[in-house]
């Protein structure tokens, strides 16, 4: 009986050995996905660092078990048809789109291929899903609530610009957010006893005229909603002309204050792209991207730049100061 017990045990030790050598010679699956933008990448070094963070934290390492075919359109809206094209060529498992610019063109070309935003203004509106609880097809993501925070800014300007009565509002007319933003900014201003003056961003050439009109027609502060790969590689040059004259503007995005200018309220757009890697990792398990809700922002960043301030000469209230998250010195 002992002898039988010996061999038994040593033939279940050899079968589990076997096992485990079996297991660890089966080739390790690689996911391949990819990440899309009309901005340049090397503008969205944080989001794409949260992103990679995301996956970390859920176990994909680049390289190891998951390839990412980075593209980006270099602010270019025309090269985007023919990227959207060649990553479904590609093949790939699931795309991350990095705002409505790329969601838009990759819906018309593929109704398979999973599709996750990392950030969108209005995905209903934009007809990208049909419902945030129940997106159907094969969208789903994260929405930056964008429309719905003008209202907020406002608010902070009323605050700090003293008696501030108009307000410009740069804005991008080919959004399909944009009616949905005027009718929220409109509200607000009414609310608030401010005259708004929108003014349209078509072209990077436009910056320097919309700011002259600004000036022209004597407002008081600015709010920067223009949006898209139009504006997101000239941020600096944004905050200078802001400064050149004089106008205190409040950005929806912290780049702007990062990048000199004065303040700015919004999304942790961050959060959302380590998020996004949620979506990516539930729909490499086998999960629909149509079954997935599509999520809200959870944390939002208000950000005051006080070197900005001294440059146009305005004191930004302690109580103000107080409310912000992060205050650059």
């Amino acid at each position: 009986m002992k002898r039988a017990a010996v061999r038994f045990t040593a033939v279940a030790v050899m079968l589990l050995a076997m096992a485990v050598i079996a297991q660890a010679q089966q080739p390790v699956r690689v996911a391949r996905i990819a990440y899309m933008t009309a901005a340049p990448l090397s503008a969205l070094t944080n989001r794409i660092d949260a992103f990679r963070q995301g996956l970390r934290e859920l176990g994909y390492v680049e390289g190891k078990n998951i390839t990412i075919e980075w593209r980006s359109a270099d602010g270019r809206v025309d090269r985007i048809p023919a990227l959207s094209a060649e990553l479904v060529q590609l093949k790939v498992e699931v795309i991350i789109t990095g705002g409505g610019a790329v969601t838009r063109p990759l819906k018309k070309v593929t109704s398979t291929i999973p599709i996750v935003m990392a950030q969108d203004t209005d995905p209903v509106g934009n007809g990208f899903v049909v419902s945030l609880a129940r997106p159907g097809g094969n969208i789903t993501g994260l929405s930056t609530l964008a429309p719905e925070l003008g209202g907020k800014r406002l608010e902070l300007l009323k605050e700090v610009v003293p008696k501030l009565s108009r307000v410009a509002v740069f804005t991008t007319p080919t959004d399909p957010g944009n009616p949905q933003l005027r009718k929220e900014i409109g509200l607000a201003a009414r609310a608030l006893g401010l005259t708004v003056q929108y003014l349209d961003v078509h072209a990077a050439q436009d910056l320097e005229t919309v700011f002259r009109a600004a000036i022209n027609a004597r407002s008081d502060a600015a709010l920067m909603s223009a949006s898209g790969p139009i504006v997101v590689p000239n941020q600096k040059a944004i905050a200078e002309l802001a400064a050149k004259n004089q106008l205190p503007v409040i950005y929806t995005l912290p780049d702007y204050t990062e990048a000199g200018g004065l303040m700015s309220y919004g999304v942790d757009l961050s959060d959302l792209y380590r998020r996004a890697a949620t979506y990516v990792d539930k729909i490499l398990k086998g999960a629909k991207p149509g079954d997935l809700p599509v999520e809200q922002p959870r944390k939002f960043e208000f950000i005051i730049n006080l070197n900005a301030a001294k440059q146009i000469d305005l004191a930004i209230p302690p109580n103000v100061l107080a409310r912000a998250d992060k205050v650059i010195r």
